[in-house]
Parts: structure tokens; sequence; C-alpha cells
């Protein structure tokens, strides 16, 4: 949980991290647990896998915490540690893209509040949601293809909790989650690798 200062400059200006994302591409996340690699697909999800693309390249995971653990559901992140990198996202929200896969355990979506509101949270699937979730359009972008144990490993003791301090989050930054939920794990660093 600990970050440096102050945050990229990159970070502050959405609109100017718009790469187009390779057709396949890894990102591989260094956490408190171990190691993960996700595979993004750029034709499950164009809108998806480009703005994960821009801001793993942007280091906008290092820092992060994993907020949202609840067992057999969904493992979830991207809420700033910096609160001026949480305001500058705030609304830099993506179009919907159509479900194309599923979402089936490892895979990984943009959480969102309504239609076309996703903007840097997403979550990787612990259960079988394609049922519930795909009808709702939450559209997957990738999967965990590498080190799936890690993620099943991260603390969820506080299970659903934690959702309800979202606007707390935002606002007062990792201080406010090292305060109250100390035993979260988070993202050390996140990278652009090549796909597995």
């Amino acid at each position: 949980m600990i970050l440096a200062a102050p945050p990229p400059p990159a970070l502050l200006h959405p609109s100017a991290l718009h790469a187009k994302a390779p057709a396949t591409y890894g990102a591989k996340f260094t956490t408190t647990k171990g190691t993960f690699v996700v595979t993004v697909h750029r034709s499950w999800a164009p809108l998806g896998a480009d703005r994960f693309y821009n801001l793993v390249k942007a280091h906008f995971f290092d820092g992060t915490v994993f907020f949202r653990v609840v067992k057999g559901f969904v493992v979830q992140f991207g809420i700033s540690g910096y609160p001026s990198v949480s305001s500058a996202w705030q609304n830099a929200n993506l179009m919907d893209d159509p479900v194309r896969a599923s979402n089936v355990v490892g895979t990984i979506t943009f959480a969102d509040a309504g239609p076309n509101t996703r903007t840097t949270q997403v979550f990787i699937n612990l259960g079988d949601n394609a049922g519930n979730l795909d009808k709702q359009g939450f559209a997957p972008f990738g999967k965990v293809t590498t080190g799936m144990a890690v993620v099943k490993k991260l603390y969820g003791g506080y299970d659903d909790t934690v959702t309800n301090d979202e606007p707390q989050i935002a606002s007062q930054g990792n201080s406010f989650l090292k305060k109250h939920f100390p035993k979260l794990n988070s993202v050390i660093r996140a990278r652009i690798v090549q796909a597995h």
C-alpha cells in the first residue's frame, strides 16, 4: 500500500492516455501475495482492452488495493491510492463494449455503475458468473492465465464491507484503507508483458 509521491503526472490527464492496444497482450501483476498474469484479447472488448492497456502502461495500478474480495464471486480493485488521480478519472467514462466473452472463472472485466460508466475499476471472476453478469452487460476483456492460485489467496476477510466506503477510498486514498482495513492485499506493480 506504500505509494511513491507524487503520482506519475500522466495519470492526472486521462484524455492523454488513448493508445490502441495490441490484439493480444499480457499484464503482469506483482502483488503482496505473489504474481499473476492477465492475457488480454482486444477482440473480446476493444474499448476495455485499450483502457486497461493505457492504465497498466501509465502504472495506474501500482499501489492499488484489492478492496473487494468476495469468495466464489469476485476480486475487485482499481481505485487509485492517490486522491488526485481518483478525482481526475472520476468522469473519464468509457462506452460499453458488447459482451463477447463470458464471465467465467479467471476472466477480468471492468466494473461499472450503470450503462457507459466504466472508468478504472476492474474485477476478476472467482466463480462462474456468466449466467448473471453476462446478462447485465459486463464484458470480459481478458483472463488470468498464470497465477490464479495467487488471486484466490488475496485477503477476503472483509468480504463486501469495504465497498460501502468507496467514496472515502477515492477521497482519502490508501491511507484510509491502511487505517480501517489493514489486512487487505495490494498491487506492488503492474507492467505490460508478452501474452502467455
